[in-house]
């Protein structure tokens, strides 16, 4: 009879990787990006394999299967994917007792939630599905990420406005207010945003209590990143790197680095989060570059990383944010 093999557990991260955030602490500044673990189910995975946190979903109020099959697809000579998954989720209802047990049995790692509205929502109605993820699963996220910029659900980009996110947000916040604890709450946006679009974001988000952006999400803009594929979706990957380093950089110099900035985009290695981290992300995320480099990627990230901070001459991660600008 075999004996039982211990536990796993990732190597306790260096000091300097530390970043403090909204009240939070990060044990180091790499997130799993929204996409891959959509109804927490493997929350003490990316535990195991190191990230600093883990932002869950996109979590739907009802449960809903997302796009036919097949909705996913690879374009390996440019390291990236195609996805027009659709938001299939089990609902809040099936997320809720995970989180409750997850929260009860300890986890290390900060949790947010990332939330969307139904795909057969009216349009009347979408705001108050946002509400209702918040007042369901509100407590139990260490920081909240309103999705309006999935190119997978009809019309919901028409939401990335600063006139039509002031709706938003002001439902938004009725619930959030009525939460037990303070929890920020974040957008993630578009890299097909045009600029003055996007400065206008930034300019209305101290009023609309929007407390950080989560930049970037997919892009239909494929041909102009060089990618071209008869597969309906949103593009992800090594093709976006730049284009979303660089809405970091506008966003960070546009603000003067008032708003936290989450960076992803095309993170594979230890010098693309490093960049993205100088252009003025504050935390970064990943999701494609797992796909590519497999579950050590997180570990070579954060070795690259201390080495970077240490030739740098910087003492943490927070001192080189946006130095780049």
């Amino acid at each position: 009879m075999l004996a039982a093999m211990p536990a796993f557990s990732a190597p306790r991260d260096k000091p300097e990787l530390g970043v403090k955030l909204w009240g939070i602490d990060f044990s180091n500044p790499i997130g799993l990006a929204a996409g891959m673990d959509k109804d927490a189910v493997a929350v003490h995975g990316w535990e195991t394999l190191g990230f600093g946190f883990a932002e869950l979903g996109t979590i739907t109020p009802r449960p809903q299967a997302g796009n036919e099959i097949p909705r996913i697809w690879r374009v390996p000579e440019r390291r990236a994917l195609i996805n027009r998954l659709g938001f299939p989720s089990e609902g809040m209802d099936a997320v809720a007792p995970r989180l409750e047990q997850l929260r009860k049995a300890g986890v290390s790692i900060p949790l947010a939630l990332n939330f969307g509205p139904n795909k057969d929502t009216p349009l009347e109605g979408i705001a108050a599905d946002y509400g209702a993820l918040i007042a369901r699963l509100g407590p139990l996220a260490d920081f909240i990420v309103v999705n309006v910029s999935s190119p997978n659900t009809p019309g919901l980009r028409n939401w990335e406005s600063p006139r039509k996110m002031s709706e938003l947000f002001t439902a938004i916040h009725e619930h959030a207010g009525k939460l037990p604890r303070p929890t920020p709450v974040l957008v993630k946006i578009s890299p097909d945003l045009e600029r003055n679009e996007l400065f206008r974001i930034c300019d209305s988000a101290p009023a609309l209590g929007i407390d950080g952006i989560v930049a970037c999400n997919t892009t239909v803009a494929r041909e102009a990143v060089g990618v071209s594929s008869p597969h309906p979706g949103g593009l992800s990957g090594e093709p976006i790197l730049i284009r979303t380093r660089e809405l970091i950089r506008d966003m960070y110099t546009h603000t003067r680095g008032k708003i936290p900035i989450i960076g992803v985009g095309g993170i594979a290695s230890a010098e693309d989060a490093w960049l993205h981290i100088r252009a003025g992300a504050s935390l970064v995320e990943l999701y494609t570059g797992l796909v590519y480099e497999g579950p050590g990627l997180i570990a070579r990230i954060k070795t690259g990383l201390a080495d970077l901070l240490h030739r740098g001459g910087f003492r943490s991660i927070s001192e080189a944010v946006g130095i780049d600008r």
